[in-house]
């Protein structure tokens, strides 16, 4: 991805970067970082059957991987890329959900909490919008890890992306969870070498602490 674009005020980071940014997952080095993050989602989102929403779809490559079929985004340029790969697209943001109450059985974010003015009312909508007992899917980059130092690392530097997001330890994100009455029951991290060594592809269930790349499955509160 490119270390510097100018941005219009009005403009989300992901607008101009769009093309890049999705062409980023077929490039030899990112294909199995992102299979092995789909595979630790897929691991929590298979028993859980019935409609899905995912907040933060970006241009619809872990939506289309994992089967789900409505997305919303605040950037108009990558719903272009989703809607191509047959997502039911919207654009909006995740702190105001253009949605009804108790309307999912399953909201999906990814990568997404990072890119939030409001992590915590986010994810106070996206309980709002699921069904009682419904199941909010995460899959986040803990700030205490090496995989999260490096993209904030990276932020500072003034990449266009990593620059506007805020990173969060997983302690810190089931917080916020809780905050928002839903309860976590199911973990699925991975990522456990460092960022240029040889990928470990494994994936453990469990908190377990330095991993990279961590998947947690939460359930709304009756």
């Amino acid at each position: 991805m490119p270390e510097k674009v100018d941005l219009l005020p009005e403009e989300q980071p992901f607008d101009q970067l769009a093309a890049r940014y999705d062409a980023w997952f077929d490039a030899p080095e990112a294909k199995p970082i992102f299979e092995l993050e789909v595979a630790c989602l897929g691991d929590l989102i298979s028993p859980v059957q019935g409609r899905w929403l995912e907040v933060g779809v970006g241009t619809g490559r872990f939506a289309q991987a994992l089967g789900i079929k409505e997305g919303i985004d605040p950037s108009s340029r990558v719903l272009e890329f989703a809607a191509k790969r047959g997502i039911q697209t919207r654009k909006g943001r995740g702190e105001d959900l253009p949605y009804a109450d108790d309307t999912y059985d399953g909201v999906l974010m990814v990568v997404t909490i990072c890119f939030l003015h409001e992590p915590q009312a986010a994810l106070r909508e996206c309980a709002r919008v699921l069904k009682p007992d419904g199941h909010l899917l995460t899959g986040t980059v803990p700030s205490n890890s090496a995989w999260g130092s490096l993209y904030s690392r990276k932020g500072r530097e003034g990449h266009p992306c990593y620059s506007v997001a805020k990173f969060y330890s997983s302690e810190a994100v089931i917080g916020m969870a809780h905050k928002a009455v839903v309860r976590l029951v199911r973990t699925m991290p991975c990522f456990f070498s460092a960022p240029g060594e040889h990928l470990d592809v494994s994936r453990r269930e469990g908190v377990i602490p330095g991993a990279g790349f961590v998947a947690m499955d939460f359930v709304k509160n009756e």
